[in-house]
Parts: C-alpha cells; structure tokens; sequence
C-alpha cells in the first residue's frame, strides 16, 4: 500500500539517537491508522549509524533507508528525503531526538486543513540562552523581515509540507535555513504548530555559532532567490565589474587627491563590489544545485 503520509530524517552520526526516535515515531504513528514510511538518509555517518539503520529496516518494512554518497549536509540531506519520499504529506524531523514525534498529528491536522507548510515553533527552547537561543532569535526576525513569511522558528527540524511543493527540489547548503519561505509559500498557505523541544539525549550538537554568520550571507540573497534567480545573476553579472570600475576609479582619486571624497567613493564602491558578488555567487550555486543537485545516492535500500 502506497504510503500517505511520509516521515523523512537526515541522520549524521546520531548511532545513540536514531533507533529511540524511530520507536517513538512508530509508537504515534501505528494508532493513527494512516499508512507511513520512514525515509532515514543516511548523510555519511561514520559512527555505528548505518549498522543501526540496517537493523531498523530488517525490522520494519515501512522503513526506507537513503545511503548518500559521502556527507553532503543537512540540506542536500533533506532534498534527498523529499525525492524519496511517496506520501501526499511530508513530515520532516531532526535525527537528534530533541523533536518529539508526539507532535507529528497535530502537523498533520493543519496539512489535512489545506495549509501547504506548516512549521513547527520551539516556544520553549532547551538550549544555552546566549549561543543559541538569541542569535536563532534575531536570525528568525530577519527572516521573517526579508522573506515575508511570518515564521517565528524557522530552525526547528519539525516541519510539514504537501509533497508536490518539495519534492524534487534541490536546496543548496545553507539554504535549508530559510524553509519554508524558499519554496515560495505565500503567508496564508502556511501555518505555525507549538511544538516540544527536547534536550538531545546522546552525542553533541552538530551547530555553532557560525551558523548565525551563514544566515546572514545567504540572507543577502533570499530575496533575489524568490524572485527571478537567472535574471538577478544575469543583472550582478554586470553590476560587479561596474562596481569595481568605480572603485579603482574611486582609489586614482584617493592616490592623486587625497580627500574624504574620493576615499568614500573608494570605500563605498569596494563594498558594494564585495556585497554583490557574494549575492552573485549565492545565485549561482542556487541555480547549479537545481540544474545538477546536491546529493549523489550510494543506496535506497526498503520500501519495496
């Protein structure tokens, strides 16, 4: 029977986690009385993981497990979920453990109600205030503020989506940041769920601070990402030799007539120049990552 509803998690070393929370899944799932799978990609695990996936799925033959190639990141990790995934809804979810499965049919209540994303939010988050609470906090504002999309926690890893949104879709690394305002939902077809945030129970976080660092240079570039991708890095193809002309005309004056003039030309030109070609740069592996993907598959294994 052809799954309706498909539940896919991107796994990293977390041979301490996954099995838990592959129980846990099947503990709210089987009473709901909804056909499932499970897709768990495997991205590169190099601890006893894979060991522990195979022996999920000789156990359960709702499981599909997805061998990626090598450790390509969450967010080539997640595309791969998506492609194989053959529900109507996708549920995706981090591999740590620290989303509850307890929270899954209230994501999909809200899909069944029409919603095309619904984006869990950790109002109660377990984690250090200061390293990563606050910067999730102003990343999530500036989000909200460049996007349109009124998300409050666009980090949680709880999320749900109509299949014909995502599926298919190829998201460059760092990019998963910005889900679910990446695929272009419009802010009455998507919906946020209170979710439970827990503490991870084994292993060690795979984030840092310089995640908050990432959001801002991608940041530079959601906007030109939503709108027309090919046209804007046609456009910035041009504006970054432009602006560099301007520069080292701007660094002759400061050389020949030195001034606070001619150096604020020089300075502000070399910034623009800096700016835009990190944007042109962003949209370029935005438009190669769908043109070639992210990912390479060693192996789909279950399912059948």
């Amino acid at each position: 029977m052809k799954p309706e509803v498909s539940i896919a998690i991107p796994v990293h070393n977390e041979e301490g986690n996954i099995e838990g929370l592959w129980r846990e899944i099947r503990d709210v799932m089987d009473p709901l009385g909804i056909p499932y799978e499970v897709v768990l990609v495997n991205d590169g695990s190099t601890d006893r993981t894979g060991e522990i996936l195979e022996g999920i799925l000789r156990e359960d033959p709702r499981v599909r497990v997805v061998e990626l190639d090598g450790n390509f990141g969450e967010a080539a990790a997640l595309s791969a979920g998506y492609r194989f995934s053959r529900g109507k809804w996708i549920i995706t979810m981090d591999g740590d453990g620290q989303n509850d499965p307890r929270d899954i049919p209230r994501i999909l209540q809200e899909l069944k109600k029409g919603y095309r994303a619904v984006s869990g939010f950790r109002r109660d988050r377990q984690e250090a205030f200061l390293s990563r609470v606050l910067p999730s906090r102003v990343a999530n504002w500036l989000i909200a503020a460049v996007t349109g999309c009124k998300i409050h926690d666009t980090g949680c890893g709880l999320k749900g989506y109509r299949a014909d949104l995502v599926r298919g879709f190829n998201i460059p690394h760092g990019f998963h940041r910005f889900l679910p305002a990446l695929f272009g939902v419009k802010g009455e077809e998507v919906t946020e769920v209170v979710v439970m945030d827990r503490r991870r129970q084994a292993g060690r976080s795979h984030y840092g601070l310089g995640r908050t660092f990432e959001v801002l240079r991608e940041l530079l570039t959601i906007k030109f990402v939503l709108s027309d991708p090919e046209g804007w890095r046609r456009r910035f193809r041009k504006i970054v030799p432009f602006s560099a002309t301007i520069a080292a005309g701007g660094m002759a004056l400061a050389l020949l007539a030195p001034g606070t003039w001619s150096l604020g030309l020089f300075a502000g030109a070399m910034a623009v120049t800096a700016l835009a070609r990190i944007v042109q740069r962003n949209l370029q592996r935005f438009i190669e990552a769908q043109r070639r993907g992210v990912y390479k598959v060693k192996e789909v294994k279950g399912g059948d």
